[in-house]
């Protein structure tokens, strides 16, 4: 009879090095289709999700918890919903570029509290809703170069108190909002080249930025007004604060707030004023009509001739006339 212990066994070494000891599953970790990766995406190690160019027309569910990078360029995803990376909160980098993106809802980007780049630029994004980004408190970078914005509004970008660079370019912007870089305190590079710049008294708060924060002379020299005639083609860095001049300067903090608590109770106080004045000029009318009802009706005296005072009873003309 054979000793048990002398029964042929796979060396170990074979059993670790096995295809199924490496995986249960048969299919390697962070392939297209595993749990861990969005169906027709490829997915790396270190957190990688490459959907790049793959003719996506939404967001790919299943987004792992652990992913940080996220390329969805080169697709046809031209909304962003709601909640679109619900899922993926650990997420750096978000690569949304040339999908002919239309629209972003103003709460697309919730969740993704972590997010240090996002890139939108190429698409076709003419407005963005306020709150856009107001999510995106870890945020650094932020392109939206290339598409056909012809206005930014503060509350879009909301703060970011991160945001180190932010690209502008090749869009429709005449000039940036009041308060729009008032809101980006570590804002060190702005890309602007490619925009028909008005100046006017609304490009004040940039040229002052753009004085504040010098740039290479080839990229300065590249930022030329289109408008009025006059200025045609003048840098955007030649004005000097006293070429505002003649512009109203915006009011200050305190200013606004003198003028939203006093406007009210102005308004208030001369409401008052008026029912007061209203309500003494109709007393006086109703006291002087009780005093006409009071007063006694008098008879009038009994008319004789034009001109003559009325006859005694007793006299002769009044028996005269009354035969």
């Amino acid at each position: 009879m054979p000793n048990a212990s002398a029964v042929s066994w796979p060396p170990l070494w074979l059993l670790l090095l096995s295809p199924a000891a490496a995986s249960p599953t048969g299919t390697p970790m962070g392939s297209p289709g595993s749990p861990a990766c969005p169906e027709a995406c490829a997915c790396a190690p270190g957190g990688q999700v490459n959907c790049s160019g793959r003719a996506l027309s939404e967001v790919p569910d299943g987004l792992s918890p652990r992913a940080r990078d996220l390329l969805l360029d080169r697709n046809r995803v031209r909304a962003l919903p709601p909640g679109a990376f619900a899922g993926a909160g650990a997420l750096l980098r978000l690569d949304l570029r040339d999908n002919g993106l239309r629209r972003v809802h103003a709460r697309a980007f919730w969740g993704l509290g972590a997010l240090q780049r996002l890139d939108l630029g190429a698409n076709q994004l003419e407005a963005l809703a306020p709150g856009t980004f107001s999510a995106l408190r870890a945020l650094r970078s932020l392109s939206l170069a290339g598409n056909r914005l012809a206005r930014l509004e503060p509350a879009a970008l909301g703060a970011l108190p991160l945001l180190r660079a932010l690209s502008l370019r090749d869009n429709e912007l005449s000039a940036l909002a009041p308060g729009l870089l008032a809101g980006l305190p570590a804002l060190r590079a702005l890309r602007l080249r490619g925009n028909p710049w008005a100046c006017g008294c609304a490009l004040r708060p940039l040229c002052a930025w753009l004085r504040a924060h010098p740039r290479p002379a080839p990229e300065a020299e590249t930022l030329l007004c289109v408008s009025p005639e006059r200025l045609t083609l003048r840098p955007l860095t030649a004005f000097p604060d006293a070429a505002f001049s003649h512009c109203a300067r915006p009011l200050a903090p305190r200013d606004l707030l003198v003028i939203y608590a006093l406007g009210p109770l102005c308004f208030l106080a001369s409401l008052a004023a008026c029912l007061a004045l209203g309500v003494v000029v109709t007393a006086c009318r109703a006291r002087r009509q009780r005093a006409a009802a009071r007063a006694p009706r008098r008879r009038p005296p009994s008319a004789g001739p034009r001109g003559a005072p009325p006859a005694d009873p007793g006299s002769p003309a009044a028996a005269a006339a009354g035969t």
